[in-house]
């Protein structure tokens, strides 16, 4: 049975949030509703954006292109589309953009009956990018505190960054994004590598079960979390990992200013140090 066959059976009615009728319709494969009509709206337009601001600069070299944000002496205010405003008007769009897709995904969600884990999660990877242009400018009191749109410009904007800070390593947010991110990854390396081995076994070797990968991590480790575990366990950790690199740069300023080793000076003056 192809895809598109199978697919038919889920193309009901219903199931939308803006429009109704109006716009439950699909192209192709692909539904695209209300929201996947905004979608494309904000993309091509910030896209446009991008490139209107990539010729106002010096060269088209990919890594060099950038658009910045106004400076800070404008604050909160709209700044000329040469000093910041192509900048503002982008980061509109990419809001637009990404929370329509969410919205689209919710639609989607609800025309097939499923929760809506998919959208949830992707609100927090919206959240982690509205942090950096949307609500750390504002508690700072200006756009120009947030990050240029460009490869290398970015790196150093998130190099400047931390060493405002000192060692923002020692930010422990940081630490709690890294811990995450790092525990992402191994668990998606032992059970990505987990399902290939049971997959796809030696020649001439019949295909293994979920009992056979169960049985391994018991005898590996001593206990197993099960086919359903691991996947509740990757969303937990993956998604831990955008909140807490979020939380981490948004306390960055607007709720500590000094170096963050000096955060630590607690536990140092605990009790249980003095003699």
């Amino acid at each position: 049975m192809s895809m598109l066959s199978f697919e038919r059976k889920y193309r009901v009615p219903g199931g939308t949030l803006v429009g109704g009728n109006l716009f439950d319709f699909w192209v192709g494969p692909f539904y695209v509703g209300f929201f996947g009509v905004t979608t494309v709206f904000f993309a091509a337009l910030g896209t446009a954006l991008l490139a209107w601001g990539a010729a106002l600069g010096h060269n088209w070299n990919l890594w060099q292109i950038s658009i910045a944000p106004p400076d800070l002496h404008y604050g909160l205010a709209l700044a000329p589309m040469r000093e910041g405003g192509i900048w503002q008007i982008v980061t509109i769009c990419a809001c637009g953009a990404f929370i329509s897709w969410a919205l689209r995904e919710v639609e989607i969600c609800r025309k097939l009956g499923i929760g809506l884990h998919v959208p949830i999660a992707f609100s927090f990877a919206i959240f982690a990018y509205i942090t950096l242009v949307v609500i750390r400018p504002l508690l700072l009191g200006a756009w120009g505190h947030g990050f240029p749109y460009g490869i290398m410009s970015h790196l150093d904007w998130v190099s400047n960054t931390g060493y405002q800070y000192l060692h923002f390593h020692y930010n422990p947010a940081h630490m709690l994004a890294v811990s995450f991110f790092f525990t992402t990854t191994l668990a998606l390396a032992l059970h990505g590598s987990l399902v290939l081995s049971a997959t796809n076994p030696k020649k001439g070797e019949a295909v293994k079960t979920a009992e056979h990968e169960n049985t391994y991590f018991r005898d590996t480790i001593g206990w197993s979390i099960g086919t359903l575990g691991i996947h509740r366990l990757g969303l937990f950790l993956a998604l831990n990992a955008g909140f807490w690199s979020a939380i981490c740069i948004v306390i960055s300023g607007p709720f500590w200013t000094r170096g963050w080793p000096e955060w630590w000076s607690w536990w140092l003056n605990l009790p249980i140090w003095r003699h």
